[in-house]
Formats: structure tokens, sequence, C-alpha cells
């Protein structure tokens, strides 16, 4: 966990409760930069997606049979997706220096607290600039499959 001190557990689930995840952060929620990006997989879920690289986000899920794990564009990475209710979780990345995930600030409970949201555009990413850039921002995580 990070030094800035005592960390914050910001808990949620998808719809159905089938999915549940935690985000360990010592930042208040409007500290952290809220990013809307524009890729059509973001834009038709309504994403908003947060992240701290010194704080850590778990994902679990209770039944394999809910996550389905979505590869799409570069596949770099598995965007999270409960099978049973639709619900878009966030984005988890394998990667030799620690796997690193997104979340999606609408399956929160606290999601009412946090800051108006930044467009971001990554096209024209190239796979090593995207890896890059989500090793510098995205947050350290674990994907906890029962």
């Amino acid at each position: 966990m990070s030094e800035r001190g005592a960390a914050r557990r910001l808990r949620g689930a998808c719809h159905c409760g089938a999915l549940r995840v935690e985000f360990a952060t010592a930042l208040e929620p409007a500290q952290l930069q809220v990013r809307a990006c524009q890729c059509s997989f973001c834009r038709t879920h309504g994403a908003l997606s947060i992240s701290d690289p010194l704080g850590l986000l778990t994902f679990q899920a209770t039944d394999p049979q809910a996550l389905v794990r979505y590869r799409f564009g570069l596949k770099l990475s598995d965007f999270l997706i409960c099978a049973r209710c639709g619900t878009y979780m966030g984005v988890f990345m394998e990667d030799p220096g620690g796997d690193l995930g997104v979340l999606n600030l609408n399956v929160l409970e606290a999601r009412d607290q946090f800051g108006a949201p930044s467009p971001m555009n990554y096209e024209g990413e190239t796979p090593a600039t995207r890896v890059q850039r989500r090793r510098e921002r995205w947050t350290p995580a674990r994907l906890e499959v029962a």
C-alpha cells in the first residue's frame, strides 16, 4: 500500500452482486482523476475510470461462470463484465512487473463522491506506449475467482 497514510476501502459490485470490487487508496475520492475514455466500448457503457498507482484494486468473482473477460482493440487487457447482469466493472491487465487495473467508478457504492470526468482519447497509441501509460497511472490489481 502507499506511503500516503491509512487506506480507505471503497467497495462496490455489479448490479446482481456476482462480481465485487474493493479499491484501497489513501486519496479522497475528490482527489482522484475521473477519466471518461472516448473509445466506443467505454462510451457505450458510460464508463468513468479511476486509478491510484499507490493503491490496490481487487476484483472478486464469487462464481467463475459470472465473469466475462472481453478483449478488443490492441488485446492487451481484459474488460471485466458480469455475464448475468451485463455490468462493466473495470479492466485487468496481467503484467510481468505486477498486474494492473482500472476501475469503473460507477460500480462503487460511493460513486457520488467523485469529481467531474475529463474526456480522454487514447487512439493512436502503440502497444508499447499504452502499456507504459498504464504502468504509470493504473492501480496494482488482483483478480480473485472462487
